[in-house]
């Protein structure tokens, strides 16, 4: 049976012993005060980012660009993860940030054994799963995963610029509406979207419970956007690379997966001195 994408609270309870737990919730903070059991720290801007990295220009790939294939298989070695390793990441927003991107990361690896915690912290907590603020065991020696390159399709800002004219093409921004809009925004030095492309944010593939709609929901949701456009001919893209990974975990629960991820997204399309969508 599959393992994931999505594991609820209850399924995680009794296999506590048998995964690797990875907490994506953003900063040392959070999991410094209180952390679900065995879980190590991935954080986006250190581990599953180089927006730490010396020389980081956000119009290079975005707020957040994906790490080298190298640095990413040692850091998945020092986590002691390897192929057969069951893996769950979470977060607490749901899988925004960035339990999604971490668990895009690993599936664009080639690791299949990976799913994300469907409710986040909070939904663990609530069933009993236990909660500890001391340091998990140190993992296995460490052994570099083996992979040397992302399997899933990731397009440039050039090859994004080439399917805005495609009709045979879609491209999402899973950002949310006043965002796309141009209403507002916080994070960019520009307001205003990619022209051309679709709206849907990522927050709706979540019910009022924090926890991700049916996967028939999302099923019929997203093939009414792509109106007869294969998956495989979608782009998702939001502010920096991360969210949209969440759009494209929700794609995957739908069994419409394929779709490509434009990771420097929004932040480096602004900064790049291409047109600017609004309204």
């Amino acid at each position: 049976m599959r393992f994931g994408p999505l594991i609820p609270a209850p399924a995680l309870l009794t296999s506590l012993q048998d995964v690797r737990l990875l907490d994506a919730r953003p900063g040392l903070e959070a999991y410094a005060a209180g952390h679900l059991q065995g879980a190590l720290h991935a954080d986006l801007n250190v581990h599953l980012s180089t927006a730490s990295a010396p020389g980081f220009d956000p119009a290079r790939g975005g707020r957040h660009p994906l790490p080298e294939p190298a640095a990413w298989a040692a850091q998945l070695g020092a986590w002691g993860i390897g192929p057969d390793t069951r893996v769950v990441v979470y977060d607490a927003a749901g899988g925004q940030n960035a339990a999604a991107r971490l668990w895009w990361m690993l599936r664009a690896f080639g690791h299949a054994q990976v799913a994300v915690l469907d409710g986040g912290f909070q939904a663990a907590r609530d069933v009993g799963v236990p909660v500890t603020t001391a340091a998990p065991a140190p993992a296995p020696a460490p052994r570099a995963y083996p992979a040397a390159r992302w399997s899933l399709p990731i397009l440039s800002i050039d090859e994004v610029t080439s399917r805005l004219g495609d009709p045979a093409w879609k491209v999402l921004d899973v950002r949310a509406r006043e965002r796309w809009r141009g209403e507002t925004e916080t994070l960019d030095p520009v307001a205003g979207r990619i022209p051309g492309t679709l709206n849907l944010p990522s927050a709706e593939n979540l019910g009022p419970d924090g926890r991700f709609l049916a996967p028939e929901a999302l099923r019929r949701k997203y093939l009414a956007l792509l109106g007869g456009t294969p998956p495989e001919h979608l782009v998702v893209h939001c502010g920096s690379g991360v969210t949209a990974c969440h759009t494209l975990l929700a794609l995957d629960a739908a069994g419409l997966g394929g779709a490509a991820l434009y990771v420097g997204s929004f932040s480096e399309w602004c900064r790049s001195g291409r047109p600017i969508g609004k309204g």
